[in-house]
């Protein structure tokens, strides 16, 4: 009977160990499927670090539910410049100066005409009285004053004149005032016509005496317009530092518009790459523009916030002819990149889990 106990007591013993044993491997196994099948069913990471630049993975299906475009980098020959302040100036006062001028002229010539017939009166009288006085000092007289007023009426007049190419030269500079006193003079006709306006520029002072001879000047519409170099100006903008010089352009803009205008600053071409406007987005104060390194991979470059194009960059580094510049989704690859990485989600369309 004691022998019977103890081996069933052994039995029982034997098989509580082997149900245990059981028990545990079989939470391992189910642990290790688990683990696997959470990897298997886990994303693959959509930013990467490669080389020390931050990569976004983003397939080519993404690519075409987010309309994300690209286009290669072009390069462009062009040259170095600055922005300038340009004011269109009221010509209106130049034109009246002109109608004074040639009244002043016009004045001289009659003055003229008086002095020499009243010295010709004056020297006939003297004749006749020095012959036997045939005329009266008193006849004499009168011819000498007569001679004298219009000898000084044509003195004035030429002083008058005098002053006002003064102050033409003073105000529209030599240019405009040589092309006012011409008997002839293309560039006044179109002035006076409206064809051309005169434009003032504010120069940086390292230009010296030889600015550009044509610079770029910004109009209201987002284009641009050719002005060529008249002379200085002996007038300043009080607004703007720098030094004034006058130009024209063949257009038709409102007087008193302020704009500004392209400058060279040298004679020399460079080669640079243009980036588009709508390619470049602003993160952490500065500009830079989506690479397409591969067909699912976009890296973010720096571009230098110097806009020197019409709206567009140009850049000399950083960037190669031919790289795939993204032109669209520029911002949705920057949302990506900022995005918090490794935040899972318990149903499909997370806005849908704040209820």
């Amino acid at each position: 009977m004691k022998l019977r106990l103890i081996l069933l007591g052994v039995l029982s013993l034997a098989l509580c160990a082997g149900a245990g044993w059981y028990i545990i491997h079989q939470a391992f196994d189910d642990s290790s499927a688990s683990t696997a099948a959470a990897a298997r069913l886990a994303p693959p990471p959509t930013v990467q670090t490669v080389n020390g630049e931050t990569v976004v993975v983003l397939s080519p299906d993404a690519q075409r539910a987010g309309h994300i475009e690209v286009a290669p980098l072009a390069a462009v020959t062009s040259q170095s410049s600055i922005r300038a302040d340009v004011t269109v100036i009221d010509l209106q006062p130049f034109f009246d100066l002109r109608s004074r001028l040639a009244s002043a002229r016009a004045d001289i010539d009659t003055f003229t005409a008086q002095a020499a017939s009243s010295r010709m009166q004056y020297e006939s009288s003297r004749t006749l009285f020095a012959d036997d006085r045939n005329i009266s000092q008193k006849s004499l007289q009168a011819a000498h004053s007569s001679m004298q007023g219009d000898a000084a009426k044509l003195q004035s007049s030429r002083i008058t004149l005098d002053g006002l190419e003064g102050t033409m030269r003073q105000q529209f500079g030599d240019a405009l005032a040589n092309a006012a006193t011409a008997p002839t003079s293309t560039l006044f006709q179109r002035l006076q016509a409206g064809r051309s306006i005169v434009l003032r520029v504010t120069l940086p002072s390292r230009f010296g005496a030889t600015p550009p001879e044509h610079i770029a000047v910004d109009t209201p519409n987002g284009g641009t317009m050719p002005a060529h170099r008249l002379s200085a100006s002996l007038i300043a903008d009080p607004a703007v530092q720098g030094t004034p010089w006058l130009y024209v352009a063949d257009t038709a803009l409102p007087a008193n518009l302020r704009t500004s205008a392209r400058v060279p600053t040298s004679n020399e071409a460079v080669s640079r790459l243009l980036i588009p406007e709508q390619a470049v987005v602003w993160y952490g104060g500065q500009t830079w523009a989506y690479v397409r390194t591969a067909h699912d991979r976009f890296t973010r470059r720096y571009v230098p916030a110097v806009n020197e194009g019409d709206h567009d960059f140009l850049v000399s580094a950083g960037f190669r002819a031919g790289d795939q510049i993204v032109t669209q989704g520029a911002q949705l690859l920057l949302s990506e990149e900022i995005r918090p990485q490794g935040i899972g989600t318990a149903c499909k369309d997370p806005p849908e889990c704040d209820d």
